[in-house]
């Protein structure tokens, strides 16, 4: 396990240019979670890699956080939850809502998430709600809560 008083990560948003970057991180730790160029993309790193990033993608009226990754060795720090804190003006942008699997919806109730029900997503994560769980995966709707 990595001592973070040695590892200081700095969260911000990702730079264009370095897009191939975030997908090497989710090549390696989580294949189904590619980046799409349309979506805003934070990213946690030291001076040598990023070892966090969560996506954004973008609907007119809402967002939809997706694809949140701690490089394994870093997991169980806090990094998640500062990275949530670090993109606070992003989840304030517009409505931000979430898929969780169940075993991080505390993490995202400490991130001031909401649980909520699936007539409260908007129409298009509704349906895609429903398509993912059909495909066996069991995922929470939440929403973004902060004042």
């Amino acid at each position: 396990m990595t001592d973070l008083t040695k590892t200081t990560l700095s969260f911000h948003p990702l730079e264009p240019l370095r897009f191939p970057l975030v997908n090497r991180l989710y090549k390696a730790h989580y294949p189904a979670g590619k980046a799409k160029k349309d979506e805003i993309i934070w990213i946690g790193e030291t001076t040598s890699s990023i070892e966090a990033a969560v996506r954004f993608q973008q609907y007119d009226d809402f967002q939809l956080m997706t694809g949140m990754l701690v490089a394994p060795q870093l997991r169980q720090q806090g990094i998640g939850l500062a990275l949530l804190s670090a993109c606070h003006s992003q989840l304030m942008a517009k409505p931000c809502y979430c898929f969780a699997f169940s075993h991080l919806v505390p993490l995202y109730l400490k991130a001031q998430f909401s649980v909520i029900t699936d007539d409260a997503l908007p129409l298009p994560l509704a349906h895609r709600i429903e398509r993912y769980r059909v495909g066996g995966k069991a995922l929470t709707p939440m929403r973004y809560q902060a004042s």
